[in-house]
């Protein structure tokens, strides 16, 4: 079982490649959404020490963490978050590993895919044996943007901004998509890296 993590700007299509790869290959997915929302619950180690940081105002009214009154708090001061990463992207990662292990032991699986949007900045790629950019336009994203999620320019120029750059992108990668045009163009290219 190979391990890909596949990453790329907001708008280039990651979960359209993702898709389409699962159509083709036996394949494993874990989007690193899924395994962050875990370590929020209340009984994971995450939940006691944001509580301790952040104070009880982070919480609902039944007592789970409200990502957004915890964005509120943390969004504007740069130590704060690195406090809270500090936190969470350990207990992610553990989370992620159990799951490729998992997956490992089953035995049926051809790729483990991990997408993320963050895999380089978070050192990634010491877990995946292979990492893939899915590069889109910023012209294709934006359009994308627009129409899928009725994103403005300006929210969409702010997303971006905070992401990393092309060129940082391809540095940490080992294999690049150009999902611009089709997906059947950009399957095309996987399965010339991959085989079948």
């Amino acid at each position: 079982m190979k391990i890909i993590g596949i990453t790329g700007g907001v708008g280039s299509g990651k979960s359209s490649i993702i898709k389409a790869v699962s159509e083709r290959y036996r394949c494993c997915i874990l989007l690193a959404d899924d395994a962050a929302h875990d370590v929020y619950l209340p009984g994971n180690q995450c939940y006691e020490k944001l509580v301790r940081l952040l104070s009880k105002d982070i919480l609902d009214d039944s007592g789970n963490i409200d990502k957004k009154k915890m964005s509120a708090l943390i969004f504007g001061d740069p130590k704060l978050l690195e406090k809270v990463n500090d936190i969470v992207h350990p207990a992610v990662k553990d989370v992620i590993l159990n799951k490729i292990n998992e997956a490992k032991k089953a035995g049926d699986f051809e790729l483990f895919l991990l997408e993320a949007a963050l895999l380089i900045e978070c050192g990634y790629n010491d877990i995946v044996d292979e990492m893939w950019y899915v590069y889109a336009s910023v012209n294709v994203r934006t359009a994308r943007l627009r129409s899928s999620r009725g994103y403005t320019d300006d929210k969409i120029r702010s997303i971006m901004q905070s992401q990393l750059g092309e060129s940082e992108y391809i540095k940490g990668s080992d294999f690049v998509i150009d999902n611009s045009h089709s997906i059947d163009n950009s399957i095309m290219q996987i399965e010339k890296r991959v085989g079948r």
